[in-house]
């Protein structure tokens, strides 16, 4: 008979046992949602909520193919012109119709400068946004955007709305009854949804920043269903409960190592090089996460229909110390390490842990690592200012490849875009602006084929391995669906029933 791991024994709940309405799921959540306005929502917890009380022109589904969502089609007319029929029984939760002048604002409002969304670059150049009538759009670029569609995604929020996060309004299939920040957000069914009704008559989501308080909740029946990050250790015991059951499925989100480029020793790719020789990833995915990753050396997870071949960067200490000696970083011999490098990471337990283990992978080969764990906010912010040498974080649901331009190309260095390692090639460059406005396909996944070797040449990240998404979930839960992205969307259509036998 399996037992509770000593450390939940010792763990006191810290769930607040308010009552939980009928017929509501209710999901164990490590951090609060960040903005509540699909305009302006970036991190994973705020994207994925937002999808649930707003609605995009465009969704991806569980297998992350493109579908209409409010749009009953998107069909290019020009060159660089796409006109947007939409559906017309949409409506908000307050009972407005949804029609071509929302859609029109929530474009505009992206597109205004002032306004910081960060959806911005996502929608290509536009020249214009037009209402020929109630439910048509017209949108005019300067040039063929091969991304515009699959970027259609984002919430539409009614014509004149400041910033919602606040006091959302959307037309999903729930909306916003209350929120307790830092406690927990409760949804409740949207009744003026236009598509099938859910079963569900809400979702609560309970912030809890202990994984082992949020499990030993999951185990008593107080929360419905936990998601990543779960401990691959707590698995064993996960799999041993009757009223729990464990789901995995691929993910598109891919792990990663990010070096700062200016700094005076990884701006030397014969050092990168080295790091990512003296890191064996076989044995942490087996001995560590438990296979609950897949090894990768591309942003683009294999789930993606742009991954590429696989470019091997295997595990080999010995070529990692030869690549130092001629690098000019000699082993001085006499116990001290050719250098020291800082390496900074949240304090979530995990990162903490694995920090700890690329540490001892990197003084066998005679590179020092100095650890430095924050809270997330302060972490994040010097991610995001260029502030680190070495960092670790996981690159969440890339569906377009177009992603990559804003992640390296060398005109996207913060402010601009996410190129926080300052990355420059003139080549890559090239690439992945003819990316952006290749059409054909096929020619497209040629172009972010040579991206994709490029990157793994040159190492501006060493790409670690694709997460295989966990959910831990009460057997009472049916119908519920891990996305790619770790999505929520299928509680649209998830229901709540009695323990089966």
């Amino acid at each position: 008979m399996r037992v509770l791991p000593i450390f939940l024994v010792l763990i006191f709940s810290a769930c607040s046992q308010t009552p939980v309405p009928k017929n509501t799921i209710v999901i164990g959540m490590e951090t609060d949602v960040v903005s509540l306005d699909p305009r302006y929502a970036t991190d994973a917890v705020s994207t994925n909520v937002c999808r649930l009380v707003y609605a995009g022109l465009m969704r991806r589904d569980e297998k992350m193919e493109l579908r209409p969502w409010l749009a009953q089609s998107v069909a290019l007319t020009g060159a660089a012109t796409y006109e947007i029929k939409l559906k017309t029984n949409a409506m908000f939760q307050d009972g407005r119709p949804l029609t071509s002048a929302d859609v029109r604002f929530t474009i505009n409002s992206i597109l205004d400068e002032r306004n910081g969304s960060p959806l911005r670059n996502g929608l290509g150049d536009v020249l214009s946004v037009d209402t020929p009538d109630t439910f048509t759009v017209v949108v005019k670029l300067k040039e063929p955007y091969a991304p515009f569609v699959g970027n259609l995604t984002f919430g539409i929020v009614p014509e004149g709305s400041g910033d919602l996060s606040g006091k959302p309004v959307g037309a999903g299939p729930f909306r916003v009854a209350s929120r307790q920040r830092g406690a927990e957000l409760a949804l409740v069914r949207n009744d003026y949804y236009f598509e099938k009704m859910p079963a569900l008559s809400g979702v609560i989501f309970k912030i809890v920043p202990e994984e082992t308080v949020r499990l030993l909740e999951l185990s008593k029946g107080n929360l419905h269903i936990v998601t990543s990050p779960i401990m691959p250790a707590m698995l064993p015991w996960l799999e041993s409960r009757k009223n729990i059951r464990v789901e995995r499925k691929p993910g598109t989100n891919v792990s990663y190592i990010g070096f700062n480029l200016n700094d005076q020793y990884l701006k030397n790719l014969r050092v990168r090089r080295a790091i990512a020789h003296a890191i064996d990833r076989d044995a942490i995915i087996k001995h560590f996460l438990k296979d609950t990753a897949v090894k990768t050396t591309t942003l683009i997870a294999p789930a993606n229909e742009f991954h590429m071949e696989e470019i091997p960067v295997e595990y080999d200490p010995e070529k990692s110390k030869r690549l130092l000696d001629e690098a000019g970083y000699r082993d001085p011999g006499d116990g001290r390490p050719r250098f020291k490098l800082v390496f900074k990471t949240s304090k979530n337990p995990e990162r903490r842990k694995m920090a700890e283990i690329f540490s001892e992978y990197l003084r066998s080969v005679g590179i020092g690592l100095d650890i430095k764990s924050y809270e997330w906010g302060t972490f994040f912010s010097d991610v995001k200012s260029g502030n680190f040498q070495l960092y670790s974080l996981t690159w969440v649901g890339m569906a377009d490849p177009d992603a990559l331009r804003f992640i390296f190309h060398s005109k996207y260095a913060p402010p601009k875009g996410l190129n926080r390692g300052r990355y420059e090639n003139v080549e890559l460059d090239k690439l992945l602006d003819d990316g952006k406005t290749e059409t054909d396909i096929v020619k497209r996944k040629r172009l972010y084929n040579q991206a994709q070797r490029t990157l793994s040449e040159e190492l501006p990240f060493i790409n670690l391995w694709t997460q295989v998404n966990l959910a831990a979930v009460d057997r009472r839960v049916k119908g519920f669906v891990i996305y790619p992205d770790e999505g929520f969307d299928s509680l649209a259509t998830a229901e709540l029933s009695g323990l089966e036998e």
